[in-house]
Parts: structure tokens; C-alpha cells; sequence
């Protein structure tokens, strides 16, 4: 492979020399020998197992929303690789999650969420993540936008109630974990994502957290960078990928 070859295909895992590529091949070989490869959903459950170390988290992962192709469990990974691709801005809930967005193969700004609604937080005494998304979402920031949270489920909490008055992400990365309402936050997503057709990723259970939210949104980016080389084809939904055998 050369230099070229190496930030191509590999600038979702960070590699850069020739040492850490052939570590980072040969993880996800190992990780592709424990999980299905037919999809582009399981590029995102193959990149869950990775982020986490756990070859069980894969079955964890929950894919809902819809896309212009139907609401089969590629949507959200298509409609993400779109918005990287339109250049879509990024947001993250917390400076952790940012720092986690690898900054080659995509031109979208990556902003996070924090420090955003300080008055807000103040007055109403509402975590400092929460006020931040409503504030954003005060100047449609996060219309068509990636939306991905790693850290806060009061951020999640948030974004779903904007959700369910009308903002429209492209599509939501809600990861975060912890024993307080991080699961109750990412089942909200995942009601108001069936309900509205937002495209969504989350994943059930107190685990999760900013590193597996950033992974995730940098295999979105990943698999734009494969349709952006005709590697592989947005217009195909999960059944005839799988059929076709053209995931990677």
C-alpha cells in the first residue's frame, strides 16, 4: 500500500505509519472474523467491536430511521455517508467526542455543543449539555446535520425533544453511557427516530461513551470515502447489498 493508500483506507483508525497500519489491518481482520461483513450497518457494528474490545457489543448496536431507499438498517449509515459527502456540519455534545472526529477524509466543520446556552443553564439550573442543544437548536444548527453524542443523556434527552418539534438532523450518533438516563436518552432517540424517519445509531445498555461515538461517526465518514472512490454504491439498500456482495 502506499502513503496515499494508508489516509485513504485507514484514516478512520488514525494509522499513519507503516507499523500502526499493520495493526490496524490486521485488528479489523480479527474483528471481521467475529462479526458479519455483508452490510454497511455491519461496518458499524465491526467498528463498535473494535472501539470497545467486546466481540458481544456488535449485537448491541440499533439502527432506526429511514433514508429515500426505505428504513432497512444501511439507512442511517447511508445517510450519514451523504452528509459527509454534502459536507455537513458536525457537532458533537461534548469536547472529548470532537477531539475523537478524525479530520481527514471529509471537509465538514466539527464543532461541539458545549459552552453554547450558559445563560440558559444558569436560569433554569438544566445541565450545561442540555441548554446547549437548545440553543443551538434555536439557529437550526443542527438541521441536516450530523448530530453525535458520546457523553451527555441530558444532550440526548435534548436533541430528541427538538426532534420531536420538528429538526430534522441528517442523522444521530447517541452513544452516551453511564447509569443516569443514558439509556433512557438513547431510547428516546430511537422513539422519536421510528416516529419521524430521522436516521439514527444507538445502542442499548449502560455502556457506550464518547470513544465509541466518535468511532462510529468515523466509519460514517469512512464509508463516505469509499462511495466518494465508487468502492462502494449509497444507492443500494441493505438486502441487495448483501446479496450482491458489495459492502466494501
Amino acid at each position: 500500500m502506499t502513503d496515499q493508500d494508508f489516509e485513504e483506507e485507514y484514516a478512520d483508525l488514525g494509522a499513519t505509519t507503516q507499523n500502526a497500519m499493520d495493526i490496524a489491518e490486521t485488528s479489523m481482520d480479527i474483528v471481521r472474523q467475529f462479526t458479519p461483513d455483508e452490510t454497511l450497518a455491519d461496518r458499524v457494528r465491526q467498528k463498535s467491536v473494535h472501539s470497545m474490545g467486546d466481540i458481544e457489543f456488535q449485537h448491541l448496536i440499533e439502527f432506526t430511521g429511514s433514508d429515500d431507499l426505505g428504513a432497512d438498517e444501511d439507512a442511517p449509515v447511508r445517510a450519514g455517508a451523504r452528509a459527509v459527502l454534502e459536507t455537513a456540519d458536525i457537532f458533537t455534545d461534548i469536547t472529548m467526542v470532537k477531539a475523537g472526529v478524525t479530520g481527514r477524509g471529509h471537509d465538514c466543520d466539527v464543532s461541539k455543543a458545549i459552552g453554547h446556552g450558559k445563560e440558559l443553564a444558569a436560569e433554569t439550573g438544566m445541565t450545561r449539555t442540555a441548554a446547549a442543544m437548545l440553543e443551538l437548536d434555536k439557529e437550526d444548527a443542527f438541521e441536516d446535520a450530523i448530530v453525535t453524542i458520546g457523553n451527555a443523556p441530558t444532550a440526548a434527552l435534548a436533541l430528541a425533544d427538538c426532534i420531536e418539534q420538528g429538526t430534522r438532523p441528517a442523522v444521530v450518533v447517541a452513544n452516551p453511557v453511564g447509569f443516569v438516563k443514558a439509556e433512557e436518552s438513547r431510547g428516546r432517540i430511537r422513539e422519536v427516530s421510528e416516529e419521524y424517519g430521522v436516521p439514527a445509531i444507538t445502542h442499548r445498555g449502560r455502556r457506550g461513551g464518547s470513544g465509541l461515538a466518535a468511532a462510529l461517526t468515523n466509519e460514517l465518514i469512512h464509508v463516505a470515502t469509499d462511495a466518494r472512490t465508487d468502492e462502494i454504491d449509497l444507492e443500494m439498500d441493505a438486502e441487495t447489498r448483501a446479496a450482491d456482495g458489495r459492502n466494501r
